[in-house]
């Protein structure tokens, strides 16, 4: 192949013609531009990408510090992750647009997307940026996207703008990871996806036939369904594909799924063990997590009011102090998670390096429900870390974070949502 193909293969993984666009599979010499199990052959690790959300937010003025720059004070939500300076950096300034919505909390459905008026009347979503990088590397791994919570709720939505479930036992998942199922099990496993795909089959002709004969509304929805299915179909190839072979082995006790839903931190941690091991075997390359508050006390020393409550403070002291011994046990953990992360090594080097994390929430000030300024860790990824950047207003679209980070997962895209470019970290 000659150099100015490989270039053109390098920029586009796609053909022009005629009005139409026709994917191209992936070939070898698309090397420079994605991350593939070649690469990790050579010693490189492939990238990954993980967002976890805390639904309820983080009172801001503990966390991010009132210098920018690489010389900082720590402040009392960054102070666990002191030994992790060098490896996260704090964002602070971006947001959404239009976030008002159908309630204070609607925004939820939006983090990973960045669709307007979450929740009102005519709202429709988008696809989150998680599947929007499984749909194009997904293929790699065992599973394109995994997707947890400690709610059965996520932040992942298809396609076609439909909200994909959560899965909230870490046991359940634990199982789904790495326990391989019977010979019996595996072939009705088989049956079962070859008969799911003759029954989408007849069901796509039947709807087609449908089609010309519908308002133009019923035709939308019904272009919906047929992305839908599409989305399907694909799963239920690549699942036959992967169903027969060995699943990884590891040297792990499963976890016991904890039965309190008020132990909020214990299941935040039982879910970041299973993504360091998830991430450590190539299970998966694009992981969320959604961490669900409550109307209800957490199991945590010192506290003793609702949660929920004391996140709308309304400045009132007490309610702060008490809301900060929640918050600052949600950073402890996180940093525990980056800690696994970093002493996990491959290749060579740390997990961490090759992997982005998100760690933030939807809600700036979760007191007024508003979206502005939203808390934001970034850590890992081999990005220049060590800093508290402070976008200016200019740039202060959220989503030119997600279109950086989609980039560097090999998503070849110049644009998600209502991105306005692309947010490099390294030279912000």
């Amino acid at each position: 192949m000659n150099i100015s193909t490989k270039r053109y293969l390098a920029r586009r993984a796609f053909l022009r013609g005629a009005g139409t666009v026709l994917s191209l599979p992936f070939l070898e010499a698309m090397v420079p531009a994605f991350a593939t199990r070649a690469q990790a052959a050579v010693g490189e690790s492939p990238p990954r990408f993980l967002a976890i959300c805390a639904t309820l937010g983080f009172h801001t003025p503990f966390l991010f510090p009132k210098e920018t720059g690489a010389d900082y004070t720590l402040t009392p939500y960054l102070e666990p992750l002191k030994l992790l300076k060098n490896d996260f950096s704090a964002i602070s300034g971006l947001q959404h647009m239009e976030q008002n919505g159908a309630n204070g909390h609607t925004s939820e459905m939006t983090w990973l997307t960045s669709a307007k008026h979450p929740g009102l009347a005519g709202f429709k979503n988008t696809i989150s940026i998680d599947q929007l990088i499984a749909e194009q590397i997904g293929s790699q791994t065992r599973f394109p996207s995994l997707i947890l919570g400690t709610g059965s709720e996520s932040m992942s939505w298809s396609a076609s703008g439909v909200p994909l479930p959560a899965e909230p036992s870490p046991s359940s998942a634990f199982r789904q990871l790495f326990v391989d199922g019977s010979k019996v099990e595996v072939e009705a496993q088989v049956r079962n996806l070859k008969r799911g795909r003759s029954i989408l089959d007849t069901v796509t002709g039947q709807a087609k036939k449908l089609h010309d004969e519908l308002g133009k509304r019923d035709q939308e929805k019904l272009d919906e369904y047929f992305s839908a299915v599409r989305d399907l179909e694909s799963r239920l190839v690549q699942n036959e594909e992967w169903v027969q072979r060995p699943k990884p082995k590891i040297d792990v006790k499963p976890p016991t799924d904890i039965q309190s839903r008020t132990d909020a931190i214990g299941k935040m941690k039982l879910m970041q063990d299973l993504i360091v091991l998830a991430l450590q075997t190539d299970s998966t390359r694009t992981i969320t997590l959604r961490l669900s508050g409550m109307n209800a006390v957490p199991e945590i020393e010192g506290v003793k009011n609702d949660w929920h409550n004391l996140s709308h403070h309304g400045q009132d002291p007490a309610k702060i102090e008490e809301l900060k011994v929640i918050e600052t046990a949600e950073f402890t953990a996180f940093a525990d998670f980056l800690t696994k992360l970093k002493t996990t090594q491959e290749g060579g080097r740390p997990l961490l390096d090759s992997s982005s994390v998100i760690f933030g929430s939807n809600l700036g000030n979760a007191s007024a429900h508003q979206t502005a300024n939203l808390p934001i860790i970034l850590a890992g990824g081999g990005y220049k870390h060590g800093r508290h950047i402070a976008i200016n207003h200019e740039k202060h679209v959220f989503s030119n974070l997600f279109v950086s980070l989609a980039q560097r997962m090999g998503v070849e895209t110049d644009k998600f949502g209502f991105s306005t470019g692309a947010l490099d970290i390294n030279q912000a």
